[in-house]
């Protein structure tokens, strides 16, 4: 197939994505990535995707687990293609799906890597608050604790989206669906401090309403978010694997220790189902062991 008809199709398959679908901009970047995967992959065998067959897809998985990609990147990669062979066979472009019988590896409970709140207490106190950088990356640290935000909403977060007079922030989720989330009273005056530093910026056309901003104006990136949380934990002496997403995950985590129900959870998280907010059921079985461990009179020496 000609270039520019794999260009159209992949064109066609955004669309679906983004209005059918309802899928952010950086799910399906990931998508596309996974197609050019494979498509790169038939270029090397001069076969076009039109006429790939079910064992093709398999020795396409095989190279993946040759070059060492984990299970876990192989069941997303595994998850976009049979995401774009069912919008093919939809549109009519073939009349078989060969990804329908592609089975994706076996996936281990995985739970996420919880910070203590006394860790994360550590890392807000480790920034220097003398400095603009300083009181906007605490109001970071604070607006992803305390509302458990994606780092992706914490970025085009929107001052018309703060309603700290009633200490709610409104975020755009997954898909753009909107949601209220409580704001913390800690993070509301990290926000108001960091402010009075914002306003004297040149912020540049365009930039007016986004919160968090860098020094040229500009409105910050998902790995400038990175670099903060990363940089935070160094100076701390955290040794574990933590990204902003980590924040999100102790948010959740140290509600439901504390007694917050399960359903409020998933709506402040933004989660579609229910089942996806479980795993930090699994992580408060894990304290509430520990806490029985440690206090209940049978397990003492």
């Amino acid at each position: 197939m000609a270039t520019t008809t794999r260009d159209n199709i992949i064109r066609r398959y955004i669309v679906h994505l983004r209005l059918e679908k309802g899928m952010s901009d950086n799910t399906i970047e990931a998508y596309i990535d996974d197609i050019e995967k494979l498509l790169r992959y038939l270029d090397t065998t001069n076969m076009s995707w039109q006429e790939i067959e079910h064992e093709t897809l398999i020795n396409f998985v095989c190279t993946l687990q040759d070059v060492g990609i984990g299970v876990r990147s192989q069941a997303r990669v595994i998850s976009g293609i049979k995401s774009f062979f069912r919008f093919v066979l939809l549109e009519g472009l073939i009349e078989k799906d060969p990804s329908e019988l592609l089975e994706t590896p076996r996936l281990g409970r995985h739970l996420p890597t919880i910070l203590t709140v006394d860790e994360i207490n550590a890392m807000i106190a480790s920034i220097d608050p003398t400095t603009y950088e300083g009181h906007r990356n605490r109001a970071i640290l604070e607006a992803l604790y305390s509302c458990g935000i994606r780092v992706s909403e914490l970025i085009n977060l929107r001052l018309s989206q703060l309603f700290l007079e009633d200490e709610y922030i409104c975020v755009n989720g997954k898909g753009n669906k909107q949601r209220l989330v409580p704001i913390s009273y800690t993070a509301i005056e990290e926000i108001k401090q960091y402010m009075q530093y914002r306003n004297e910026l040149d912020i540049k056309p365009g930039e007016e309403d986004f919160l968090f901003l860098n020094r040229r104006g500009r409105h910050m990136s998902r790995v400038m978010v990175f670099y903060i949380v990363r940089d935070a934990c160094e100076r701390c002496g955290i040794k574990k694997r933590v990204s902003p997403h980590t924040l999100r995950h102790s948010f959740a985590t140290h509600l439901l220790e504390n007694g917050a129900n399960l359903r409020a959870i998933q709506k402040m998280l933004g989660h579609e189902s229910i089942t996806t907010t479980e795993v930090y059921v699994h992580l408060d079985r894990h304290f509430l062991r520990e806490e029985i461990i440690r206090h209940h009179p049978r397990n003492k020496p």
